[in-house]
């Protein structure tokens, strides 16, 4: 066993090593900031352009000026373009602005002449009215147009119904293809896509088609009437599926008068009890046990397997959650989640010799899971971390790579998503040496989620270093000391929200490191006094660390200090919570994690208190144990690391 005691609380060794990349004055990024926004906005002039010809984002202010110009590009301008910049991200988001550009133009010989392959359907779509438009359109284009049509039930782009009108003229969208693309459609729940592909088929068919539609959108009687053919069997299963995921009672109910008036099968019966059972245990209903005890166990997957052992653990049924982890596939059971809880319910029902194997096993892994296990047998955190170390010439020549650069350059300037383009571009060249390289260079330029999105497999999950930055950690020292709470737990909640990105907004208007929405900003900052500028002040650090902190500890307040179901509040708000805690009042903390019934909040909850005991190592060597951590025993950290050998 090797003891791991070495708090990692500075820059990474490798990264510091790393020479800098060769950067731009700060005035040459700052006047290339204010030109992106000025060609975006119309203002640039050309003088101003040209000042920046020799900076290495200047293809993408040329592409502003382009974009923001679009319909009146002309070809010649066009292709000088992707000449100069061919091979290059910015030619193919140039292309991808331009070519739709040109179908609206129906310039159908330039989007020929300049054409890619995409994945994009819409273009897809372009290129194949492109071709028809110009006499193009042979077995070949049928072919095409075909494979478009069956290749989604979702309903595809508007630029496509050219494509599909001009091949039913050709007679090539027959009776056989309509339901083929319906059946698709219905499988994937679609009754409007169900419609649209209905249309065409003759008369009979078509009221038929119209009726399963229907029916799939809202379950009818009519369907007892139905011809009792393999069609109507499963259009009758998917339409019962969807109404168990509104109301599994009356789906229950209704089954047997289908199965038995189209004689549905046993897997489309199994369908139906699934969802029933699914959509019944996912808010614990009364009658969770019973209905998924009639669900035919062939039809089990993961998921239900884990809400089997979820509902017997909320009505404290220790001896049935056994059973239920026992019916699990062995892989899925092998999962240190299941081995724990295996382990933990076999203390429960007394058989703790039966236990210890599991929880050793369960230990042996850097987890949530993993951690309590060891806490359970008294015993280090196992970790195995490891440190990138790159050869000097090989350092130098990722640093080199012009599109690397290009992406730290965008990325400085608050251009992330035209630097995911560059990033990716570099990173489809490098092996993965220099992938790992490439990601240390990111941390060092401050984008620290590269190495979330780029690391891969076991060996690279052991660079914690790179996985578990470190930044602000005054600022997180600082607000954790004020409203005495664990420093590593702020740092978790930051990595687990935004990995260290300030600029971080997602779709509900959460904002910053710590993800904080502005009316709980403003009313944090009224109850605490700290100072607050509006929204945007959000996106500066110092700031939403102090408000982010403030509100853990409100929060911490309300909930008796207890952090596990703080943290559950901080995702997924005080309604939900208040109801898991009436719902399994006194659980202990494992069990009511685990039985929290969403899974983004129950994946979270465990997420965030396995990165703090990381951020506690890197931050002190040790670690609090979990089992306190979870209590909001927060003590000098003891728990030591180890790798075993």
């Amino acid at each position: 066993m090797k003891s791991i005691a070495l708090a990692m609380t500075g820059a990474l060794a490798v990264v510091a090593a790393l020479p800098a990349l060769s950067q731009p004055q700060d005035a040459q990024r700052e006047a290339m900031r204010r030109a992106l926004e000025d060609a975006e906005s119309g203002r640039l002039d050309g003088s101003r352009a040209s000042a920046l010809r020799q900076h290495p984002l200047y293809g993408w202010l040329e592409y502003a000026r382009l974009r923001r110009g679009i319909e009146a590009v002309d070809t010649p301008q066009a292709q000088d373009f992707l000449k100069r910049y061919q091979g290059q991200p910015v030619a193919e988001a140039f292309r991808g602005v331009w070519l739709p550009a040109l179908a609206r133009r129906q310039d159908w010989s330039a989007l020929l002449a300049n054409w890619k392959p995409t994945s994009n359907t819409g273009l897809r779509c372009a290129e194949l009215t492109a071709r028809q438009s110009t006499g193009k359109a042979d077995a070949q284009w049928t072919s095409e147009a075909q494979a478009l049509w069956r290749s989604s039930g979702a309903s595809l782009p508007d630029a496509c119904d050219p494509v599909f009108a001009a091949l039913e003229a050709r007679g090539g969208l027959t009776p056989a293809l309509r339901w083929e693309r319906f059946d698709v459609a219905a499988a994937e729940q679609q009754p409007g896509v169900m419609r649209a592909a209905a249309r065409g088929l003759p008369a009979a068919e078509q009221a038929m088609a119209m009726d399963y539609a229907a029916f799939v959108e809202k379950v009818h009687p009519r369907a007892l009437g139905w011809p009792k053919n393999e069609r109507s069997r499963k259009i009758a299963a998917i339409g019962l599926a969807r109404l168990a995921k509104e109301d599994p009672a009356q789906a229950e109910r209704l089954l047997p008068q289908y199965t038995s008036a189209l004689q549905l099968d046993e897997a489309q019966r199994a369908r139906v009890l699934y969802e029933i059972a699914l959509w019944t245990v996912a808010s614990y209903g009364p009658d969770s046990a019973r209905r998924l005890a009639a669900v035919p166990e062939s039809a089990y997957d993961e998921r239900l397997h884990e809400w089997r052992v979820r509902e017997a653990m909320a009505r404290g049924d220790w001896a049935a959650a056994l059973v239920a982890i026992g019916r699990m596939p062995a892989a899925q059971r092998n999962d240190p989640r299941w081995r724990y809880f295996e382990a933990r319910l076999l203390d429960k029902t007394g058989k703790a010799a039966q236990a210890r194997p599991l929880y050793s096993a369960a230990a042996s892994t850097a987890t949530f899971h993993g951690f309590l296990a060891a806490d359970r047998l008294q015993q280090d955190y196992s970790l195995c971390p490891k440190e990138p170390d790159p050869a000097p010439a090989l350092r130098s020549a990722v640093n080199r790579d012009p599109a690397l650069r290009r992406a730290m350059e965008l990325y400085a300037i608050g251009r992330t998503n035209w630097a995911t383009l560059e990033w990716n571009d570099a990173l489809g060249r490098f092996n993965d040496d220099q992938r790992r390289v490439a990601v240390a260079v990111a941390q060092d330029h401050g984008w620290f989620d590269r190495a979330v999105f780029s690391l891969k497999g076991a060996e690279e999950q052991r660079l914690y270093t790179l996985r578990f930055p470190l930044h602000h950690d005054g600022a997180i020292r600082r607000e954790a000391e004020r409203n005495a709470i664990d420093p590593a737990w702020v740092a978790a909640e930051i990595r687990a929200e935004s990995t260290f990105y300030p600029q971080a907004r997602s779709p509900a208007n959460a904002m910053g490191l710590m993800q904080v929405l502005p009316a709980t900003a403003a009313d944090v900052a009224r109850t605490t006094g700290l100072d607050y500028g509006g929204a945007a002040s959000l996106y500066d650090p110092d700031t939403n660390i102090a408000i982010g902190t403030a509100y853990l500890r409100q929060l911490m307040d309300k909930y008796s200090g207890l952090p596990y179901v703080t943290i559950a509040a901080y995702n997924a708000g005080p309604t939900p919570t208040a109801r898991w805690l009436s719902q399994r009042p006194g659980y202990e903390p494992d069990f009511w994690i685990e039985t929290i019934s969403y899974k983004e909040t129950r994946e979270y909850v465990a997420r965030v208190l396995a990165f703090s005991v990381l951020y506690d190592w890197r931050l002190n060597g040790k670690a609090v144990p979990l089992t306190e951590r979870m209590q909001g025993r927060i003590a000098r950290p003891t728990k030591a690391f180890t790798c075993p050998g």
